[in-house]
Order: structure tokens, then C-alpha cells, then sequence
């Protein structure tokens, strides 16, 4: 299956609703290693952080591994597509400029998960925080700079 056929079947079915929580998660162009610089990550993390200011979402925990990220959040607007769009358009003019280059920084699509209310939150966020712990990246997840939570 080709890449474009892979992203046209991520969009089938998906709803989007305010007030509830996703798990995205979004990889790089040919999972190309972009944030094994921990200083090209942040500029993503200022993405997430610019969509929590503009209401769009709520950052309930997120990390950004060298080829992808998952974020847990809370939908305000009812629009997953937007959201992920504004992100991924922001991060990637964001970092193209940073990196003096261009081209194409995301794969299409992207992977989410809706979670019920009565899920663990905080096992969620301490599932996602720890990746960088299961790559092998580091020994203490405080030794990794590109993840946050809000229960931890």
C-alpha cells in the first residue's frame, strides 16, 4: 500500500469532538531523525504550545521523540484535522527556516486515539513521557528535554 492510500484510510471514520481527549501522534517525512536536536524539537513544542494559547486544545502531556511525537489532549473547537493541520503547518515553516531548508517535514495523515473519561490520564501521560526511556535514548526520563505533563 502505498503512502498516499495509508493516509486516505487514516481519515476514514474519523469524528472529532470538543471536550474529549486524543492521543495523536505524528511521524516525520521518510522518519527522518529532525529532533535528535533537542533545539529543532522545541520549535515544535512551541507549536503545541501556540495551539493551547489560540484555544484550539489543551497539552495534557506530550513527547517529541527524533521521528515523531504523541500528544495527549483535550479538543476546544471539535476539529482534529485543523488542529493537527495548524500544528504541523506551523512546525514545519518553524523549522524549514531554523534549519535553512525546505521541503516536506510531515508524513501525511496522522494516528489518534479517543480516550474515555474514565481511562488513567496519568497513566496515559507516564506511558507517553517514557518513550524516550523504552527507545534507549536515555537511562532518567530527566535526562530527556522534550517531553512534558501536566500530572508529573
Amino acid at each position: 500500500m502505498s503512502n498516499q492510500q495509508h493516509a486516505h484510510r487514516l481519515r476514514i471514520g474519523r469524528y472529532s469532538e470538543s471536550g474529549r481527549i486524543y492521543l495523536l501522534t505524528a511521524v516525520t517525512h521518510q522518519r527522518q531523525l529532525i529532533f535528535h536536536d533537542w533545539r529543532i524539537g522545541r520549535l515544535l513544542v512551541r507549536a503545541f504550545r501556540k495551539a493551547q494559547e489560540e484555544g484550539e486544545a489543551t497539552s495534557l502531556a506530550w513527547v517529541v521523540m527524533p521521528d515523531h511525537f504523541h500528544w495527549l489532549v483535550e479538543l476546544h473547537n471539535g476539529d482534529l484535522p485543523r488542529l493537527m493541520q495548524i500544528t504541523k503547518s506551523r512546525s514545519a515553516r518553524a523549522i524549514n527556516q531554523a534549519r535553512q531548508s525546505f521541503g516536506t517535514l510531515w508524513q501525511k495523515g496522522y494516528f489518534d486515539r479517543a480516550l474515555r473519561r474514565e481511562d488513567d490520564m496519568k497513566a496515559m501521560a507516564r506511558y507517553i513521557v517514557a518513550n524516550p526511556l523504552r527507545a534507549g535514548l536515555v537511562e532518567h526520563i530527566g535526562q530527556y528535554p522534550l517531553w512534558d505533563a501536566i500530572w508529573l
